[in-house]
C-alpha cells in the first residue's frame, strides 16, 4: 500500500529496491571486459592496440582452403577457458560473451560468483548484449549433420544454442542477473546500440547496474564466401597483417573478426556508493537509419551525421566538446568515404579543440560485427581514462580529400582539458548508432 504522500512511482521504487523512474540519472562505466584476437583480456587489448599489434592472419584449416578471401582475425578459442559442461551448452559467441562479462564484472570491483555475493539487488541488474547472427554456425554445423546421419544426429541443444540472445542469457544465468536479458539485433550497430540501450534503462530509474555489450563468432566458409560474393572483404591473402586498411587510399575491403566486447553501467549514485573507480561517463547516444540500401551506406553520410548530432544532443553539449572520435571505419571504399563526410560536416571549425583526432580499430582486430561496437567503446573509454589515443594500423597513405586527422605510425596524447570522444558504428541496412562518452575527473 502506498504511504500517504507518496507516488505509485516511489513506492514502486521501494518495492523494486531501487530509485523510482522519473528522475534523470548519470550513467558511468566502471567495468571493461573483452576478448579480441589480440588476447582474452582487455590488458592485451590496450598494449595490442598502442603497440601495432595484428590479430589478422591466414585461416589454414581445410575449410577455407577453396575460398576467394582466406584470411580473418580470429580470437583465442573460448571453449578451454571455460568449465566443460557450460562451454558445451553455448555457442562461440556467447562463450566469448562470457568470459568478457566476468572479466568486466571482476573489474567494476565485483564478485565473481555474481550478483548476490556482490551485495546487489538481482532485479535492479541487467544485461543488455549485441550480437548479428549469434548461434547460425551452430545451425548451419546441425543441417550437415541432418544430412549426413538423420535426424537422431541432431542434438538437441541446437536451437536453444542458435537464437541470438543466448550470449545475453548465459551472462544472466552466470553472474545470477534477473533484472532482464536483452538482445539487439542492428547489424554492426548492434554493439553500441546494445549499451545505449542499457544506458537509457539506468538513466531513468529501471536498473542501477547492466552489463552491456556485443559478441560475435561467425568466421565460417559460408558466411565469409556470402561476404566475399558481395566484395566487402578485402582480397589481400598474401598479405594479411596489411590487409585491413582503414581511411587507407588503397583500402579493399574489411576483415572478419571475432570476439566480445563487454563494459559494466552504473548509475553515478550507486558506483559511488559502493567506492567504484569509474572509467568515464556514459552521457549520451543517438540512433538514425539511412533508409537507402540495403548493404550500401548512404553515400552523402547524412543518416551518420543525424546520429552523430543526437548523440551529443543526448549528452547535453554540442560539436564543440568533442576532442576525439572512434571511427567505425571497416576500410570499405563507400564507407569510410561516407562517414568522413559526415564527420566533416558535424565538426569542421566547430570543436574548442581545432581538428578531431580520428582513430579506427580494425586494422587491429578486423571487423568484429556484433561486438565491434563494445569492443571499440572499451578502446575510447580507455582512451578518455588514459588521455591517450591509440594509432590507426593499416591506414600508411590516408586518402587525400578526406579532410580528417587520423592519428597513425604512434600514439598521440589527447588535449588535457578534453571532454567528449565519440564511438561510432553502422551497419548493413542503415543502422547508425553513436555513443558519446564523456571524460571525468
Amino acid at each position: 500500500m502506498t504511504r500517504a504522500g507518496d507516488t505509485a512511482a516511489e513506492e514502486l521504487g521501494r518495492v523494486q529496491g531501487g530509485p523510482a523512474p522519473g528522475r534523470r540519472h548519470r550513467v558511468v562505466i566502471t567495468g571493461l571486459g573483452a576478448v579480441t584476437p589480440l588476447g582474452p583480456s582487455v590488458t592485451e587489448l590496450w598494449q595490442g592496440m598502442l603497440e601495432d599489434h595484428c590479430g589478422v592472419h591466414t585461416l589454414i584449416d581445410e575449410e577455407f582452403a577453396d575460398q576467394p578471401v582466406r584470411i580473418a582475425a580470429t580470437a583465442p578459442d573460448p571453449a578451454p577457458l571455460l568449465p566443460r559442461s557450460r562451454a558445451r551448452r553455448m555457442n562461440r559467441a556467447a562463450q566469448f560473451a562470457v568470459l568478457a562479462a566476468r572479466e568486466a564484472w571482476r573489474d567494476a570491483g565485483l564478485d565473481p560468483e555474481g550478483t548476490l555475493a556482490s551485495g546487489l539487488l538481482a532485479h535492479r541488474v541487467g544485461v543488455s548484449m549485441g550480437t548479428i547472427i549469434g548461434g547460425t554456425p551452430v545451425m548451419v554445423a546441425s543441417d550437415r549433420k541432418l544430412r549426413e546421419k538423420g535426424p537422431r544426429g541432431v542434438s538437441p541443444l541446437t536451437n536453444p544454442m542458435t537464437v541470438p540472445s543466448q550470449a545475453a542469457s548465459q551472462i544472466s544465468l552466470d553472474l545470477h542477473i534477473t533484472g532482464e536479458a536483452r538482445t539487439v539485433t542492428s547489424a554492426c550497430a548492434s554493439g553500441t546500440e546494445a549499451i545505449g540501450q542499457a544506458v537509457d534503462r539506468i538513466r531513468h530509474g529501471h536498473l542501477d547496474v547492466v552489463v552491456a555489450g556485443g559478441a560475435e563468432a561467425v568466421i565460417t566458409p559460408v558466411v565469409m564466401a556470402s561476404f566475399a560474393a558481395m566484395r566487402a572483404l578485402s582480397t589481400r591473402n598474401d598479405d594479411p597483417a596489411a590487409a585491413s586498411r582503414p581511411f587507407d587510399r588503397n583500402r579493399d575491403g574489411f576483415v572478419c573478426g571475432e570476439g566480445a566486447g563487454v563494459v559494466v553501467l552504473e548509475s553515478e549514485e550507486h558506483a559511488r556508493a559502493r567506492g567504484a573507480r569509474i572509467y568515464c561517463e556514459a552521457a549520451g547516444w543517438g540512433l538514425s537509419a539511412d533508409a537507402h540500401h540495403i548493404a550500401a551506406p548512404d553515400a552523402t553520410g547524412a543518416g551518420v551525421a543525424l546520429a552523430l548530432r543526437r548523440a551529443l544532443h543526448d549528452a547535453g553539449t554540442d560539436a564543440s566538446a568533442v576532442a576525439h572520435v572512434n571511427a567505425h571505419a571497416t576500410a570499405t571504399v563507400e564507407g569510410d568515404r561516407a562517414e568522413a563526410l559526415a564527420l566533416c560536416e558535424v565538426l569542421d571549425g566547430q570543436t574548442a579543440y581545432g581538428a578531431v583526432p580520428i582513430t579506427a580499430n580494425k586494422g587491429h582486430v578486423g571487423h568484429m560485427q556484433g561486438a565491434a561496437g563494445g569492443v571499440e567503446a572499451i578502446v575510447t573509454a580507455l582512451t578518455l581514462h588514459h588521455g591517450v589515443i591509440p594509432p590507426t594500423l593499416g591506414c600508411e597513405e590516408p586518402e587525400e580529400g578526406l579532410g580528417l586527422d587520423v592519428v597513425t605510425g604512434a600514439a598521440r596524447a589527447l588535449p588535457e582539458a578534453a571532454d567528449i570522444a565519440l564511438s561510432n558504428s553502422f551497419g548493413f541496412g542503415g543502422h547508425n548508432a553513436v555513443l558519446a562518452l564523456r571524460r571525468t575527473g
